[in-house]
């Protein structure tokens, strides 16, 4: 069963060794440099959570949700009062096993939660050339709102 861990003493190595493939790495942070923004995002006020996506003990990819705006950043006008997967990645030896599908799954059920307050939607963003996160996301009904997130396509799910 796919469950989602915070991230603790316990655990933060064995998160940071995960990586993705090699051809994946422009789409998405480091679990190293997620870890150090979620810490630096807390530092200036702001709701960072990262977590380990784990299949019982074992751990297979990593998430991290946002909750309203950054700081001191240029925010899409959807992150105001609502939630953000941040990051989501599932490591290299496990792709193609169902864990994206899993984790994603577990992702959005604790959001469903409202762990940091009340939201209309969870929205994400991802480079528009990686079609794999694409279709992932469209799965679960987030669809392009026309924001971008820098560089990035901006997607929403009314939760």
């Amino acid at each position: 069963m796919v469950t989602l861990k915070r991230i603790s003493l316990k655990n933060i190595w064995e998160l940071m060794r995960l990586k993705v493939r090699e051809d994946q790495e422009a789409f998405v942070a480091s679990n190293p440099e997620s870890v150090l923004e979620a810490f630096a995002a807390r530092e200036d006020g702001a709701v960072a959570l990262p977590f380990g996506i784990y299949d019982g003990q074992t751990p297979v990819g990593f998430v991290m949700f946002g909750y309203g705006e950054l700081p001191g950043e240029e925010n899409p006008p959807v992150a105001k009062g609502n939630y953000c997967i941040w990051r989501f990645m599932i490591c290299a030896e496990q792709q193609g096993k169902g864990y994206a599908k899993a984790g994603m799954q577990a992702a959005l059920e604790y959001l469903q939660t409202f762990p940091c307050g009340p939201a209309e939607y969870c929205w994400l963003s991802y480079e528009p050339g990686n079609l794999k996160a694409k279709r992932l996301y469209e799965s679960f009904g987030f669809a392009e709102n026309g924001q971008m997130d820098g560089n990035e396509v901006v997607a929403v799910l009314h939760l």
